[in-house]
């Protein structure tokens, strides 16, 4: 396992990869940080996990009670709607929330050998749907919801993804 903690500006990420995708964990807690400040939070600590199909199927098993291999996992550590960015609420409280300590947000697991097997079947590069699903499980932290898809979530996912070079995620 490779286990890497970094900071963007307030947000920690702690990267766990325990595959041989050769994920680039400073391009992940970039776009962790990209996201998260595109949803207004400046001050956060996140897990990202990439695990095998082995890992992910126990995962949902557990979780959802799923027997498969599922490509993205999200478990925050509050329940959406407990928790709303000051940045948010009333002007002149960003101040503030620059100082309060990191909210602790909760992980995001993704399976990278899925994410591949999807973007072959779409016809799109593997570190774009890595860049997808990593995008999408943290707006799930952040507590959106989908009941159909493609809708609101994923047009959010494209607008916070539109400036960052996914094809940084794969290989150093």
């Amino acid at each position: 396992m490779n286990e890497r903690t970094l900071q963007r500006d307030g947000v920690l990420v702690e990267v766990r990869d325990h595959t041989r995708w050769g994920a680039n964990p400073e391009a992940i807690a970039d776009l962790v940080a990209l996201v998260l400040r595109g949803e207004g939070v400046n001050a956060a600590e996140v897990g990202v996990g990439l695990v095998g199909e082995a890992a992910m199927r126990r995962l949902n098993r557990e979780q959802r009670g799923v027997d498969a291999a599922t490509d993205v996992l999200s478990f925050p550590l509050e329940e959406p709607g407990e928790w709303e960015s000051p940045l948010r609420s009333e002007p002149g409280v960003a101040d503030l929330a620059a100082q309060e300590p990191p909210r602790l947000l909760g992980d995001v697991v993704l399976c990278p050998r899925q994410a591949v097997r999807q973007a072959m079947a779409e016809g799109t590069p593997p570190a774009f749907e890595v860049a997808l699903l990593l995008a999408h499980g943290l707006l799930h932290l952040l507590g959106w919801e989908h009941q159909e898809w493609p809708g609101p979530m994923a047009l959010r996912q494209g607008e916070l993804l539109s400036g960052f070079d996914w094809t940084r995620l794969a290989g150093a």
